[in-house]
């Protein structure tokens, strides 16, 4: 006789919830990489209004988690009936619009941090007298070592640029990839504004019972196009990026497949009860 735990269902469900597990430990690496990195970026000092843009991917990340966990509720754990009663639905809204000004404060910080990068200037300096002085040589976007008297002479006969302001150079073909990775930080957080606008819309018309024909149409291939953008922006990390990026972009793909799959499924109990109310075991 099979094992309970082991039935199919129970297995995919530990998964599912593995993934979401694994998303949230993403902010701690997050956190920890955007820290190293802000000690050479901010050296003077990071005010406020600079915050988003030295820990925006961690603040970002957080957001998403918890943004994730309430779509889990929505399509999969709580019921019809809860979601239509005033409480539910006004604490689930709320919490929702907290976790959305960050996403979009979020894409300003993407947004400033590539503009930044494209502010880097071209800088005259005797790089290999600056060994050992606490400058730093970048690696790729967010990654820096330390400015040496090995590392100094492949600097020589480069074109250098200087970040920020900071004591931070970078040679020309890195300072083009930092920036084109930190471009694809800006459209991979556009198109997930745009896929959480399109869940919203989903999730109220579901509701309602109104998620069908024309609209569930355009919603599906809206959202496969945003997908693909999604999916060529972590083949992109993949390969010239960090796999820090590219396992976090990896893994909220699957974490949103199992939304849709929820919504797939909630949308078919409707249509078997024919328009009727579902409602939902919890």
């Amino acid at each position: 006789m099979e094992h309970k735990l082991l039935h199919p269902r129970h297995v995919f469900t530990l998964f599912k919830y593995a993934v979401y597990a694994a998303l949230t430990w993403n902010i701690w690496l997050f956190f920890q990489e955007e820290w190293a990195a802000a000690g050479h970026l901010f050296r003077e000092g990071l005010d406020a209004a600079r915050i988003i843009e030295a820990f925006v991917a961690t603040i970002d990340t957080a957001a998403w988690v918890v943004l994730l966990l309430l779509f889990e509720l929505e399509t999969s754990l709580v019921s019809d009936v809860q979601l239509r009663r005033r409480r539910v639905k006004w604490t689930l809204h709320g919490i929702r619009g907290v976790c959305s000004v960050f996403i979009v404060y979020s894409f300003y910080g993407y947004l400033a941090k590539w503009l930044s990068h494209l502010d880097a200037e071209l800088v005259q300096l005797d790089v290999c007298s600056l060994a050992g002085a606490g400058w730093m040589v970048v690696e790729s976007l967010d990654e820096f070592v330390p400015l040496t008297a090995r590392n100094c002479a492949e600097l020589l006969g480069n074109e250098l640029y200087r970040l920020h302001g900071a004591q931070v150079v970078a040679t020309a073909p890195v300072l083009v990839d930092v920036q084109r990775l930190a471009f694809v930080d800006v459209v991979n957080s556009a198109a997930w504004i745009f896929i959480v606008i399109l869940l919203e819309v989903d999730v109220r018309l579901q509701v309602r019972g109104a998620l069908t024909g024309l609209l569930l149409w355009l919603s599906v291939g809206a959202k496969l196009v945003i997908y693909s953008v999604l999916l060529l922006a972590a083949l992109y990390w993949g390969f010239l990026g960090d796999f820090l990026d590219f396992w976090d972009a990896f893994l909220w793909l699957v974490a949103f497949v199992f939304i849709e799959m929820n919504l797939f499924q909630w949308h078919q109990e409707g249509e078997a009860l024919a328009g009727a109310p579902v409602v939902r075991a919890q």
